[in-house]
């Protein structure tokens, strides 16, 4: 059994910064009445140097707030506050490793899912999550993100760590309805979890321990998602990195704005009222998909060029009418995002109110 690395560290802590509150007797004659005759702890302590020491702790104090204690072979008995007893009294599934996945979240490169009768595999290159299967399709880092810290932190619950609780667990995860089976891999190697659900409850089994154990409802919400779930429903990329330049072309409309430090200057060459320009900037930042659709894409209506990452990045889009809304898609992705009306009417709106620093439009 795999110690808590940490819980361990904890109560080891505890040892070496333990003192007494005070001295009960010097030399006791009976222990019954501290119950010291039959502690209800004994701890043996060995050091770096071999040298061996037996911890007695026993009743609690009448007053409260501390128990009896004494060293075997020390005929003293003393008193020691009552979290000092809390701290060490602990079983061997307190202090056992609960991970029921142990690699490092940060070294995670790859994560195969199976879930709603869907195989989904997203893979990383440095920081940025990519979708695989069932086709190459941009993800959504923070939702790809959010799933390997909901997995990577499932924990068993002890209470289905021993005995009868044992048996109930893994009897209610072979009942339990699938919910999903993940594999993650990282350069150390590769761990896999299943995931059931029996009534409102969650259980899982994993391949790097014995048994099934309850867990926790983010674990399997984490899990049971669809492709859609993990799809990157923004038009562009730039994020919160500021671009260097951004053109729009709208019907017989045209807009180019090029940035120099934090200044942002219009394509004859006159400086822009940095204020008209951050509404606009917000308004191509923020377009996201209401959904995902497979037809209604027709001409183009509006063309947007986007150059951010110090000239590393360009992205284009194509936006379309499609009935009382719009169709967009990026260049180099068949995917079209199906946008709202008003998003589009937010941007033509901050677009038409750009205006130069002197004030004139």
């Amino acid at each position: 059994m795999t110690a808590d690395q940490s819980a361990v560290s904890s109560m080891l802590g505890t040892f070496s910064s333990l003192n007494s509150e005070r001295v009960v007797e010097d030399k006791a004659h009976d222990l019954g009445p501290y119950g010291l005759a039959k502690p209800a702890l004994e701890v043996d302590l060995t050091q770096k140097s071999n040298k061996t020491q037996k911890l007695l702790i026993g009743d609690d104090t009448p007053a409260g707030g501390g128990a009896y204690a004494m060293l075997a072979g020390d005929p003293r008995i003393f008193t020691i506050a009552s979290y000092t007893k809390t701290s060490i009294d602990k079983s061997a599934n307190d202090l056992r490793d609960k991970r029921l996945i142990t690699l490092d979240s940060d070294k995670i490169s790859r994560i195969e899912l199976v879930a709603n009768q869907q195989n989904l595999e997203f893979g990383r290159n440095k920081q940025d999550w990519q979708i695989l299967k069932p086709r190459p399709l941009r993800a959504d880092g923070t939702q790809v993100s959010d799933l390997v810290s909901k997995i990577s932190s499932a924990r068993m619950e002890m209470g289905s760590a021993n005995g009868d609780d044992a048996k109930k667990a893994a009897s209610a995860f072979a009942a339990g309805k699938p919910v999903a089976t993940v594999k993650l891999t990282a350069d150390s190697g590769t761990q896999q979890l299943q995931v059931r659900k029996n009534k409102d409850d969650y259980y899982a089994k994993s391949s790097i321990v014995e048994g099934a154990y309850k867990v926790t409802s983010d674990v399997g919400q984490a899990l049971d998602k669809k492709l859609d779930d993990f799809r990157n429903k923004k038009l562009f990329d730039f994020g919160f990195d500021d671009p260097n330049k951004v053109e729009i072309h709208d019907g017989s409309k045209a807009y180019f704005l090029s940035r120099s430090g934090d200044d942002w200057w219009s394509g004859d060459g006159k400086k822009l009222d940095s204020s008209s320009v951050q509404p606009l900037i917000g308004d191509v930042r923020s377009l996201t998909a209401a959904k995902f659709t497979e037809s209604g894409f027709s001409s183009p209506m509006l063309e947007m060029t986007v150059t951010s990452n110090d000239g590393k990045r360009v992205e284009k889009i194509e936006i379309s009418k499609a009935g009382n809304g719009y169709v967009a898609k990026r260049e180099g992705d068949s995917t079209l995002y199906q946008l709202d009306a008003s998003a589009i009417t937010d941007l033509e709106k901050a677009a038409g109110e750009l205006k130069s620093a002197a004030g004139k439009k």
